[in-house]
């Protein structure tokens, strides 16, 4: 027994590490001179689950299946993307990514390519007040590779994740 369980927790720890990249926040604000850079992982789990985990599991941002939820600090946000469509269309995006497949189309959506490289940006439609008033999402179209993410807020700021493996 103790084999087999001791089998399972290095075939994940295998799993975590080889699907595993380094994540650069940067969070930017309007108001203040510097910005906050802080690093972590960014982990992906087929068909559906995405954490994006920095200043030492301080702030997450995770998709796992429908539900997102954000945790900055002490502040968590959870929504849900069958009530939210501008998460509908994140989740729709991420999930092509991850599983390479085509990106879908939609209002709230605008796909530019250059070279191997496509840049999705998602706006929210309607008059739903949201969070983030769009995600910009910069795609290595060659390995299907995150290469940044951008959330930009209301207030003119943003937080801006870079990845590399």
């Amino acid at each position: 027994m103790k084999k087999i369980v001791l089998f399972l927790f290095c075939l994940f720890a295998c799993f975590a590490s080889v699907n595993a990249q380094t994540v650069t926040k940067v969070t930017h604000k309007k108001a203040l001179k510097t910005d906050v850079v802080t690093t972590g992982t960014l982990t992906i789990r087929k068909p559906s689950y995405v954490c994006i985990s920095t200043d030492e599991n301080r702030d997450q941002l995770i998709m796992d299946g429908t539900k997102f939820t954000m945790t900055m600090g002490k502040k968590k946000h959870v929504t849900d993307s069958r009530r939210n469509p501008m998460f509908a269309t994140f989740q729709a995006v991420l999930e092509a990514v991850i599983n390479g497949s085509s990106i879908p189309a939609g209002d709230n959506l605008t796909v530019t390519k250059n070279g191997g490289v496509e840049t999705i940006t998602i706006t929210p439609t309607g008059k739903k007040r949201q969070m983030f008033t769009s995600f910009v999402l910069v795609v290595d179209t060659k390995t299907s590779t995150f290469k940044t993410l951008r959330m930009n807020d209301r207030s003119g700021g943003y937080m801006e994740y870079t990845f590399k493996k």
